[in-house]
């Protein structure tokens, strides 16, 4: 018989796993079937709409790993995304950092910051599409009255200006999330420090240096790891303003998904490249953090 203690521990080791399984039962199945479901689809030969015909091997890997449109949509999303992470970097630190400052109307200001997030990705996709419009955007109006242009620009009619213009909303987009985390860490750093940091002498770029940037890395981390992930599989901003045109141009890897999937009818195809960017995801994620986590340890160490 287990005397009273040994029920004790068995009871702390067992609980706390009897009350996450379900969680983590009903989160690997939402996870784990989908994989299984594209696994089979990747290696079957299948029609447009999806029905299973017969096996087929691995000739749907090989016809997209040889595919150069493939590759050139990869390319793109690797430019896609680390454009906009790191330019919504670059905006939403300074911009979190005079939102954490006391002044007159900062809760106005933080209101204005985050609005852009209380609309749809596809709705700001939209009115970006309607400010860039070729003719009547609201863009061209306001240079030309400036006079920094002397003609309408078909901003998202010609590729060199499409996919800049799209990283630009992206960025747009992706500014009021990322400045609510860093909001987030800045007010989880004690006052104390810079007062400190002031009397012995040190500028506010040595505190932001020092003080800041170390203290923040945590939610820097969690902050480029969620919009990776985020950005990487943004379809709408591409897809409401060009369709990944002109001449797929602007495709990045999800939009180009969509076209094989139920454009041109390959879903196997799809199911292939659906795997890949899955893989690539987990990868830097796995990688990242661990590179992160070892990286707090020699900061605190």
């Amino acid at each position: 018989m287990p005397t009273e203690e040994d029920q004790l521990r068995i009871k702390r080791n067992v609980v706390p796993y009897a009350l996450i399984f379900p969680g983590l039962f009903f989160s690997g199945l939402i996870i784990l079937w989908p994989l299984i479901q594209l696994g089979i689809l990747s290696t079957s030969e299948v029609n447009r709409f999806g029905q299973v015909l017969g096996p087929g091997g691995f000739e749907n890997y090989r016809t997209v790993l040889t595919d150069p449109e493939m590759y050139a949509a990869l390319w793109r999303t690797v430019i896609w995304t680390t454009s906009i992470i790191g330019g919504t970097f670059i905006i939403a630190m300074p911009v979190s950092i005079i939102l954490q400052r006391d002044f007159f109307g900062r809760d106005i200001a933080r209101v204005i910051i985050m609005l852009p997030w209380a609309i749809s990705l596809a709705m700001l996709a939209i009115i970006g599409r309607w400010a860039l419009n070729g003719e009547s955007g609201m863009l061209n109006s306001a240079l030309l009255f400036a006079g920094i242009i002397d003609k309408n620009i078909p901003w998202l009619g010609q590729a060199s200006t499409a996919f800049p213009m799209q990283i630009t909303i992206g960025i747009l987009a992706t500014i009021p999330f990322t400045t609510t985390i860093f909001l987030g860490g800045l007010s989880s750093i004690p006052t104390d420090i810079y007062e400190a940091a002031k009397i012995e002498g040190a500028n506010g770029w040595q505190q932001f240096y020092k003080i800041t940037l170390p203290m923040m890395r945590p939610f820097i981390n969690i902050a480029i790891v969620l919009n990776t992930i985020y950005v990487f599989n943004s379809f709408p901003i591409i897809w409401a303003t060009t369709q990944g045109g002109p001449m797929n141009s602007t495709d990045i890897l999800v939009t180009y998904l969509y076209k094989l999937a139920f454009r041109f009818g390959r879903v196997g195809d799809a199911a292939v490249l659906s795997l890949i960017m899955f893989a690539m995801l987990l990868i830097f994620a796995v990688v990242y953090v661990r590179l992160a986590m070892k990286g707090n340890e020699n900061a605190t160490g």
